[in-house]
């Protein structure tokens, strides 16, 4: 049994891009942790969704358990850290956002639970954080610092091909501008970039139970769901990763488990 554990920003983020391997790694027999840096307190949420008296952080703390029980996840860390908000915003100045934390008492944190699960495989972000979100954008830096504490062998940058994004465009001229990244240069990572491409076709459905546990995103989530099963497999059927030390020219289809 190898031990992989997923670091990610907020409840939510685990089903873009490490969702399936998630899942079809739980299924193969290994184990499989998620941490989650904040309590995404920030983050939207429909008028009337949440019940008298509750925080939208309690909500998607039980919505990160659903949504991970789905993914086949074994256990489930929140470090806590109050979220950033989006780049750009009055949050961002918050001395205890995750982003101002300092990152060596953030990545002793992590490291810590990394030393404790004797981590195989450590997923973080790539260093614009997918599409330049603070909490992100320290993901990347706290993981890879904490990967160096701990010592774990593989290391993978978690991120979205723009390339595939843009043929994904292409192919369905009807979808609205809103779909498009705000930034196609700095969002996620070319193809030439990427050392590490995992057929998750087979954990689609896992990935969608774990969108529909999400119920205060649907609005990140809810056009993706309206998708048919073709479209879906086509958006999400993949998982993009860099391997941080890799060889040139390094062309994998699976994480080292």
């Amino acid at each position: 049994m190898s031990v992989l554990v997923c670091f990610h920003a907020h409840p939510d983020d685990e089903v873009f891009v490490t969702g399936g391997v998630m899942r079809q790694a739980a299924d193969a027999g290994h184990r499989v942790v998620v941490v989650t840096a904040t309590d995404g307190a920030l983050g939207e949420v429909p008028a009337g969704l949440l019940a008298d008296g509750e925080t939208l952080a309690q909500r998607r703390r039980r919505e990160l358990e659903a949504s991970t029980d789905a993914l086949g996840a074994h256990r489930v860390v929140m470090l806590h850290y109050a979220d950033s908000g989006m780049a750009g915003t009055p949050e961002n100045a918050n001395p205890d956002a995750f982003c101002n934390i300092d990152i060596e008492t953030a990545a002793a944190r992590l490291a810590a639970i990394l030393d404790e699960e004797a981590a195989d495989v450590l997923t973080i972000y790539d260093p614009n954080g997918g599409y330049g979100h603070p909490d992100h954008v320290q993901v990347h830096h706290v993981g890879v610092r904490a990967a160096e504490l701990a010592n774990v062998p593989h290391v993978y940058e978690a991120a979205v091909s723009r390339d595939h994004i843009r043929r994904m465009m292409a192919a369905n001229p009807g979808w609205s501008e809103e779909a498009t990244p705000p930034d196609f240069d700095t969002f996620g990572l070319s193809d030439d970039e990427i050392t590490t491409v995992v057929d998750v076709t087979a954990a689609l459905a896992a990935k969608r139970a774990a969108m529909l546990a999400h119920e205060t995103q649907i609005g990140d989530f809810g056009p993706f769901l309206q998708m048919p099963d073709e479209l879906l497999q086509a958006a999400f059927g993949q998982e993009w990763f860099r391997r941080r030390g890799a060889p040139t020219g390094l062309a994998e289809t699976a994480l080292p488990l």
